[in-house]
């Protein structure tokens, strides 16, 4: 499925116009087991010409289909920004394709496993860590990891206490997550009789910890707040919170479009005027506040 996106040179709130831009084609691709490749920086320079791909986790105001079937979320649109930004800054005619992929695990092993013109949203957490194995954009979004359980479980009172007040409780753990890191951190300092049971997805650590009083566990705030939205019967323990954290765009490790993503967050991208209407369009004005760089 292709499509070309049109936008003005001055999308970039802070950015100059100063050539015309090209037209960034896009289409959608399945996710295969096959490596991922993108056109170099250098090579684009060279030929005028970008094979961009752009990798992205599903996720409700992130990366999601509207009601019309099209492709939009926060880290959709910036994305985009990005490429009309190589298109018009750098004179490169743009090609990206969008490939979905629904599991986190693999989606990070993808994009650290791959070479050239590669970017990954999934809302990654910036760690030294995994700057060992990957190159990160600078942050685009502050993140809060929200301690939760069902609503019936009476407020958890300081952190300190959980040994006793969540004694009943099972923990869910997000594999390969920091959140399962900061479960492992309880267990160590709070609860070492901690039971716990492995979960694949954000939606259904919700949908377990919704469903009764049996389960307690670490998701980002943005996942809290639009469930509770939606009726979900959650209770945030704010004495768990954990606000320490920040979500960058990953980049296969020596990829030389890391400069060129620097340059484009370099000129005031994530704290403009149009980055927080786009965070404010898909996850609410309040959330935005708390999440906005």
């Amino acid at each position: 499925m292709l499509g070309v996106l049109a936008m003005s040179a001055s999308c970039c709130a802070g950015q100059a116009e100063r050539l015309a831009v090209p037209d960034v084609v896009e289409r959608h691709a399945e996710r295969t087991e096959a490596q991922m490749e993108a056109t170099s920086f250098r090579e684009a320079r060279e030929t005028g010409e970008a094979d961009l791909t752009f990798a992205y986790v599903p996720a409700d105001g992130f990366a999601y289909r509207d009601e019309r079937g099209e492709l939009t979320g926060v880290t959709i649109e910036l994305l985009r920004d990005f490429a009309m930004y190589v298109a018009r800054e750098h004179d490169i005619e743009v090609r990206v394709t969008w490939r979905e992929e629904p599991a986190w695990t693999s989606f990070y092993d993808d994009v650290r496993d791959s070479s050239g013109g590669v970017f990954g949203v999934g809302n990654v957490t910036i760690t030294e860590e995994r700057r060992e194995e990957l190159a990160f954009s600078p942050p685009y979004m502050v993140n809060v990891a929200a301690l939760i359980t069902h609503e019936d479980v009476p407020a958890l009172p300081a952190l300190e206490d959980i040994g006793d007040h969540f004694r009943d409780l099972t923990a869910l753990a997000f594999s390969g997550t920091l959140h399962e890191e900061r479960l492992e951190a309880i267990r160590a300092r709070y609860m070492p009789a901690m039971r716990t049971r492995d979960a694949g997805s954000n939606q259904e650590i919700l949908d377990r910890v919704g469903a009764g009083p049996e389960y307690f566990a670490y998701v980002d705030l943005y996942n809290y707040a639009r469930a509770r939205d939606d009726g979900a019967p959650l209770r945030r323990h704010e004495v768990g919170d954990d606000d320490a954290e920040s979500f960058g765009v990953i980049l296969p490790r020596g990829s030389d479009w890391e400069p060129i993503m620097g340059d484009f967050f370099e000129e005031g991208y994530a704290e403009g005027e149009r980055f927080r209407a786009i965070l404010g369009r898909h996850l609410g004005e309040e959330l935005a506040a708390r999440l906005s760089p």
